[in-house]
């Protein structure tokens, strides 16, 4: 499960795809298809899928134990087709990231948040 703490050693991918309201469909099924073997691989905590509201971005929040790990995922051939399909369809924007602060509101704190 994601958990968003400072102070670890887990590496933050966020990946932002560029996609069109024509191509945003097909892009989200293809996403859908690639995600779930990319979480099987050794050092993924999790992938979590965003899609904007107005279909021009879909947003790949993943977690990994380590860059390396991350990295052996880039170099797995049986991943490669699938993300060549995804970066046919959307211009991805990619980035590792660590945690530098978190901040909560109100909601966080009283437990409402759903």
């Amino acid at each position: 499960m994601t958990e968003i703490r400072t102070g670890t050693s887990i590496v933050t991918l966020v990946n932002v795809f560029a996609t069109t309201p024509e191509n945003f469909d097909e892009f989200l099924k293809v996403a859908s298809a690639q995600t779930p073997k990319v979480v099987q691989r050794p050092g993924c905590i999790s992938a979590n899928i965003h899609v904007s509201r107005d279909k021009l971005r879909v947003v790949n929040y993943a977690q990994w134990e380590s860059e390396e790990a991350f990295r052996a995922m880039l170099a797995d051939p049986e991943l490669m087709e699938g993300r060549a399909a995804m970066e046919a369809i959307a211009k991805p924007d990619v980035h590792l990231y660590d945690v530098s602060a978190i901040y909560e509101g109100p909601a966080a704190r009283n437990g409402s948040a759903a």
